[in-house]
């Protein structure tokens, strides 16, 4: 292996700054389908709860190809399987733009943007990025998560701009030609494998064979469990949030700024939840920002102003940001590299299996109750569980460190 090539090199560095652009470009796939939400509702004339389905699916499919080009990442590395998925997007948003009924863009969301399009922009990245830094892995993978943040802070308002001037149809299908054309000659940066993509159980390795004190397979459903009810809780001001806006009266406009801005603030966080990573590991970094989310979700039971909702977006922004690039954090602390991609891509659809469902439930519980205040105590109660989780993960593996050898930076491994 060459100096060039090692972990933490400059090589790392420009491979992370290509990932952190791919992961923002690819990362339309799960915005644009919120902002579009009002016009195809329209459209289509039919409930809120049926327009939130195209999330849903777009989520379910996102997290489902996340395992897939997850596993082709651990196999091929992350170019072949990136170039063939950017070509699956665009080919997504022209079919999505042609829609004839509700049903072929729900479809057309789930299957080619979401599956298999936009999910290798995601959890393949993180996990390759995880792969390619040591000492600052913490951060590493908070910036290349913040690519997705990212695409919700460039993308909503520039989707609203092409709506409003071209109408939904024909953005769809310039989306799919923007990301055709900048996504494939970016993937290239990407051919080579990352430095220990195939190492065994060598030095450091003892300790992740029954990572805090479970199986393999244990830790990874009950990492999936915590979530899932983690992301039900975040769905629910960032799916609805453009709605919300337009039935208080604001504008969907107002909705999709609000959007942009919690997202800006989540790229903050996350970045921040990086140092913290480094310094405390992933758990303690998780636990830390499942609480203030929760915290922070609460707010939005009393505070329904147009400056207030600014302020809350920015507030839930902060302190959220963090919590999905925490999951693959303690993955790589947990498992061996060569499992990395497949693992991250089954935690990371965890969370993802968590916003469909917290989209869905928030549309469903709006058309039951007419207001949103049902929806957001719902994703109150689902973070409380969240907490519970990863506070007894936490525990256990305070008294898994006193068993197992411990990394240089005092990690459990």
């Amino acid at each position: 292996m060459t100096g060039e090539a090692l972990p933490d090199s400059r090589t790392a560095w420009i491979r992370l700054s290509a990932i952190i652009t791919l992961s923002m470009l690819g990362g339309v796939g799960m915005w644009s389908v919120i902002v579009a939400l009002p016009y195809v509702q329209a459209e289509f004339g039919v409930t809120r709860g049926a327009a939130s389905l195209p999330y849903t699916l777009t989520m379910l499919g996102f997290g489902a190809g996340g395992i897939l080009m997850g596993r082709l990442t651990d196999r091929f590395g992350a170019m072949r399987p990136l170039m063939g998925a950017t070509v699956m997007l665009a080919v997504g948003y022209v079919l999505a733009g042609m829609a004839p009924d509700l049903a072929f863009y729900t479809l057309a969301q789930g299957l080619m943007i979401g599956m298999l399009g936009a999910s290798a922009a995601f959890a393949p990245l993180v996990a390759d990025a995880s792969l390619w830094f040591r000492r600052r892995r913490g951060t590493a993978v908070a910036l290349a998560a913040s690519g997705n943040y990212l695409a919700g802070v460039v993308w909503p308002p520039v989707l609203t701009w092409l709506i409003g001037a071209h109408g939904w149809r024909v953005a769809h299908m310039m989306v799919g030609g923007i990301c055709l054309l900048t996504m494939l000659p970016l993937a290239l940066v990407l051919r080579a494998r990352a430095p220990g993509s195939r190492d065994g159980e060598g030095p450091g390795e003892a300790g992740r064979a029954r990572p805090l004190g479970l199986s393999r397979n244990g830790l990874t459903a009950i990492l999936c469990c915590a979530g899932v009810a983690c992301c039900v809780a975040m769905s629910m001001p960032q799916v609805h949030i453009v709605a919300y806006c337009g039935d208080l009266g604001y504008g969907v406009a107002r909705g999709a700024e609000m959007l942009s801005v919690m997202l800006a603030c989540g790229i903050v966080s996350r970045i921040g939840s990086g140092l913290i990573a480094d310094r405390i590991g992933g758990l303690a970094t998780l636990l830390l920002g499942s609480v203030l989310q929760g915290l922070a979700l609460s707010l939005f039971l009393f505070f329904d102003g147009l400056a207030s909702l600014f302020m809350l977006s920015a507030l839930f922004g902060v302190v959220q940001g963090g919590i999905v690039p925490s999951y693959a954090v303690i993955v790589r602390e947990s498992f061996p590299a060569s499992e990395v991609g497949t693992r991250v891509g089954i935690v990371l659809m965890a969370t993802l299996v968590g916003m469909a469902l917290g989209g869905w439930l928030s549309g469903v519980i709006f058309d039951l109750t007419g207001s949103y205040a049902a929806a957001f105590l719902n994703g109150v109660i689902w973070n409380a569980a969240n907490v519970l989780i990863v506070a007894w993960l936490l525990l256990r593996g305070r008294r898994a460190a006193g068993r197992v050898p411990a990394s240089p930076a005092g990690l459990v491994l």
